[in-house]
């Protein structure tokens, strides 16, 4: 049907999508099995703040973390209660104590920008590139100091930051690079797994991601070190340091940041299903790529030879000046239509009142004023949108009508405008 000579349902047209779509579910049969096992066996938690086997914890706990360890190919796997807590293990892991720099991306979740101020260090905020939303290499070495301790790049959306570039950079300069890798579990650069090729990766298994145990992350290193001061913060590692002489850690103050049995168990059957879980999503991506390609004003995410990207969600970027309608009056032309669609990602985190009141206070030495990351500010307030239609059961029937949705909007970007702020 030729939908564009119709009204958009925000000019009194007709929607889409007229019924709500449904949710992503990633849970069945197995996860439920796998539950009701670790519910007959009475032992929901199996960890020991002391030192002995379980200081790491339990045996599905155990489990899962060898499996995590085999399939992405590292060393050591450490699971831990969520990626928040993961990143604040990591950053702890990483050495990062008072007045130690750490550069982050400034458009990201907030918890990879606090779990530094959490291990008393200072966020330093760069740009990102235009291209990924990943952050910059360029801008990464130019904020590189004598008090810089690590860096933090996020595989924003599913897709990889330059993190070959990122880790030559970080090794050149004695950094640690620390890999927030909650959203792309099984994607990969130049043919390598994300969350690998850092120092240290920190993967997600909240509900929201493509697979899950409801909340739980898991940090991944080759280095055994770093490994061992992993596992210290995650389990009130205080308890264990002269049991197991591991004076040159003692500095550290462990924490209560430990998986259930009941996790573990439902996370194995999680990981064995990622990649079941993640082919949906790619069919319906490039179905997205396809149709999106008829329309100048918008761009998707370029994909490089050897990367895998594996669409936590589906990242569109739109030229308000081409398109004739801003990013904002598209977005709500969509939502009009029933398309599950969202703008203005994530504010840049240096807006945010935490990072303003540091400044404020004299507690950072490093200032953060509007238009420092350039990029950035123009992608949240004019340019990114991204759709969760990848995420939807059934949603590669969905997109033929995602496609019709967005040509109604755009064929009526003048009638829309009108009256708008542009």
């Amino acid at each position: 049907m030729v939908i564009t000579r119709e009204k958009p349902a925000l000019l009194g047209g007709s929607k889409v999508f007229p019924e709500p779509l449904p949710r992503y579910i990633s849970t069945g049969f197995q996860e439920t099995e796998a539950a009701i096992q670790v519910l007959k066996s009475g032992i929901l938690s199996d960890y020991i703040g002391a030192a002995g086997l379980y200081f790491m914890g339990g045996k599905e706990v155990r489990a899962l973390e060898e499996q995590w360890a085999n399939y992405f190919n590292v060393r050591h796997a450490l699971s831990v209660n969520s990626a928040t807590s993961g990143l604040h293990t990591a950053v702890i892991a990483a050495g990062v104590s008072f007045g130690d720099e750490v550069i982050v991306p400034p458009q990201t979740m907030s918890a990879t920008a606090t779990a530094v101020v959490m291990a008393n260090g200072t966020p330093v905020f760069v740009d990102h590139e235009e291209a990924s939303c990943c952050i910059d290499p360029e801008a990464v070495e130019g904020a590189i100091s004598t008090r810089t301790k690590a860096i933090i790049a996020v595989n924003l959306f599913g897709g990889p930051a330059q993190l070959v570039r990122l880790r030559e950079l970080a090794d050149r300069h004695g950094l640690i690079l620390i890999e927030d890798n909650a959203q792309a579990p099984g994607g990969q650069h130049q043919g390598r797994w994300l969350g690998t090729i850092g120092h240290l990766g920190v993967f997600s298994l909240n509900c929201h991601k493509t697979i899950q145990c409801g909340e739980g992350g898991i940090v991944v290193t080759n280095d055994d070190r770093l490994a061992r001061r992993v596992a210290l913060v995650r389990n009130h590692g205080e308890n264990a340091i002269e049991a197991e002489n591991w004076y040159e850690d003692a500095d550290i103050v462990g924490y209560n940041y430990r998986l259930t049995e009941l996790q573990g168990a439902i996370a194995q059957v999680q990981l064995q299903r990622l990649e079941e879980l993640t082919q949906p999503r790619l069919k319906i991506a490039e179905a997205l790529d396809q149709g999106l390609s008829e329309f100048k004003s918008l761009r998707t995410a370029k994909v490089g030879p050897g990367d895998r990207h594996v669409y936590y969600t589906y990242p569109i970027w739109i030229d308000p000046q081409q398109a004739g309608l801003s990013r904002d009056r598209f977005v709500e032309a969509l939502q009009a239509e029933g398309c599950p669609v969202s703008g203005r990602y994530v504010r840049p985190l240096y807006r945010l009142p935490l990072f303003q009141k540091l400044q404020q206070e004299g507690k950072t030495i490093v200032s953060h004023p509007t238009g420092v990351c350039p990029i950035a500010e123009k992608t949240y307030n004019e340019t990114l949108l991204s759709t969760t239609l990848i995420q939807i059961p059934g949603g590669i029937d969905l997109v033929d009508r995602f496609i019709a949705s967005v040509a109604k909007v755009l064929a009526h970007a003048e009638e829309l405008s009108q009256g708008k702020d542009e």
